[in-house]
């Protein structure tokens, strides 16, 4: 195909792809989000402890990270038709699997092939709608693919308390078969290859050693409660792996001409600090998405569709916050933008401190909105500072980092929130259980009319309350330790370099 014609074929198609596309991404992001709401009944239904079920986040996140390093590489080597197509229909057929999985083992082994299928689609969307579409036009291409990236959040939580409340939490998994169908005939009938291919070398030793580091970690983590954490010969064994996996990782990056990571990128400090800041906000996003749904249904009794609709606000919060930054960049500093994104982001969570269960929908959805509002004046200034001082032709590859980092961060950070949230429960319900005995009198009157006289259901509805006060304490305590996270991690931003308006203004290709 010369140039005039796929030139021609662009425009041609250029609506109908540009959708297609939207689809795709739509179907990434929502998959991050809609399995969330559902982690309950999962772990009912699969008879899993809550640390367990979080596992089917984990995997998803992880190796979603990890598969968006290769997108590129492959999109180079094998094409992004020939890629889209390959990661479409193993996206789809992981979905299926995902729907009739009937363990939890088996349910995260098809959960990180899910991920590593769905990573290429968000890199190869947005660097096909900057192709189709000329250059003077590319921030509008750009606005309407961020719209698609904020669809998800606001439609995960509905859409997958829907499809738990009306059918099953398999569900949530099948609605990918029609939309993947969709995507796949899209792309096979519009898009065009007309890319040259690049047999450009790739570093498989340090992709290999970084897999195998952050796969160790991130199961010693997952397990490490379960386990008993350093009384487990796994969880040495995982964390040894991990460390040994890091060292042969840094030493062989050092050595290797072309690595998988480059250390000159650690050598811009604007850019390591903000990979920091990027770690943080992973964290951050993922961690109350992944508390949130338990909270509600199991302490406040939620139907799994209403607990879907007051969590859902939160996306539209980041989408208003978002409008409003675009227009706030160049004009205020970077720095004191992504600031104020933090601030707000300890404020929400200052709020969830203070949750109780004889509350109404109000304070939940405020503190969501909040929240939202608080990320969307991160995304962008943040990447934007990342950036601003990182030499070209190291943007590419700083880009997958970036991203990588933000994965982990989510990843790791579901991981602590939810042991941490564990460990206080067990510690809060031995601390309250302490003063559930006949020496008490103030505790037996309130009970009993014959101090001399228990029943067995006395004692089995006490304990139900001190549970469920325990596990109360531990969510908000959960809550104020992100908090805290959070604020500390603002004082990253006054080693960041000040620079000047011009020069923090977003290279749009990378800010996905």
């Amino acid at each position: 195909m010369n140039e005039q014609s796929a030139s021609l074929n662009k425009i041609k198609y250029q609506g109908m792809l540009t959708v297609t596309v939207m689809i795709v991404t739509i179907m990434q992001v929502l998959d991050s989000t809609i399995a969330n709401v559902a982690l309950p009944h999962m772990q009912g239904n699969l008879g899993v402890t809550q640390d367990q079920i979080t596992w089917v986040l984990t995997s998803y996140i992880l190796f979603s990270a990890i598969g968006m390093t290769l997108a590129s590489f492959l999109s180079m080597r094998f094409g992004r038709r020939q890629l889209f197509l390959v990661s479409i229909s193993g996206f789809t057929i992981s979905s299926i699997l995902c729907g009739t999985a009937d363990s939890l083992n088996v349910l995260v082994f098809y959960r990180l092939f899910q991920g590593l299928f769905g990573a290429s689609f968000v890199p190869l969307s947005q660097s096909i709608l900057l192709d189709i579409y000329p250059k003077e036009k590319h921030g509008y291409a750009l606005a309407l693919w961020g719209m698609g990236i904020m669809v998800g959040p606001i439609m995960g939580p509905v859409v997958g308390g829907y499809l738990t409340d009306m059918y099953s939490w398999r569900w949530v998994f099948f609605v990918n078969v029609p939309v993947g169908i969709l995507a796949f005939a899209g792309i096979y009938l519009l898009l065009k290859e007309v890319n040259p291919l690049e047999k450009t070398p790739f570093d498989w030793k340090g992709f290999i050693l970084m897999t195998l580091f952050l796969s160790s970690l991130q199961i010693a983590l997952d397990r490490g409660e379960q386990l008993d954490w350093f009384d487990s010969l796994e969880i040495k064994a995982e964390l040894a792996i991990s460390i040994l996996s890091l060292g042969f990782f840094v030493s062989h990056i050092l050595k290797k001409e072309n690595p998988y990571i480059r250390p000159a990128l650690f050598m811009d400090r604007n850019f390591t600090i903000c990979l920091a800041l990027s770690f943080v906000v992973g964290a951050i996003l993922q961690s109350p998405l992944a508390l949130m749904p338990d909270f509600l249904q199991d302490l406040m009794n939620y139907p799994v569709l209403t607990a879907g609709l007051i969590t859902a606000p939160r996306g539209i919060g980041t989408m208003v916050s978002m409008f409003l930054v675009g227009r706030l960049i160049g004009k205020i500093e970077t720095r004191f933008l992504v600031l104020i994104g933090l601030l707000i982001l300890s404020y929400s969570l200052k709020q969830m401190t203070e949750f109780n269960l004889l509350m109404g929908y109000g304070p939940i959805i405020l503190s969501g909105v909040i929240m939202g509002f608080g990320f969307g004046f991160i995304f962008v200034p943040l990447s934007a500072l990342a950036f601003s001082t990182l030499i070209p032709a190291y943007r590419t590859e700083g880009s997958g980092l970036y991203n990588l980092i933000r994965n982990i961060g989510g990843s790791i950070g579901i991981s602590l929130s939810t042991n941490l949230l564990i460990r206080k429960t067990q510690m809060f319900h031995a601390n309250l259980g302490e003063f559930m005995t006949p020496y008490n009198k103030a505790f037996v009157l309130s009970k009993v009319s014959n101090p001399s006289v228990y029943k067995q259901q006395d004692f089995l509805e006490w304990n139900n309350r001190v549970t469920q006060e325990a596990s109360t304490l531990a969510y908000l305590n959960t809550f104020k330790a992100i908090m805290f996270f959070t604020l500390i991690s603002a004082l990253l931003l006054f080693f960041v370099k000040k620079q000047n308006s011009q020069e923090t203004k977003p290279d749009m290709k990378h800010l996905d």
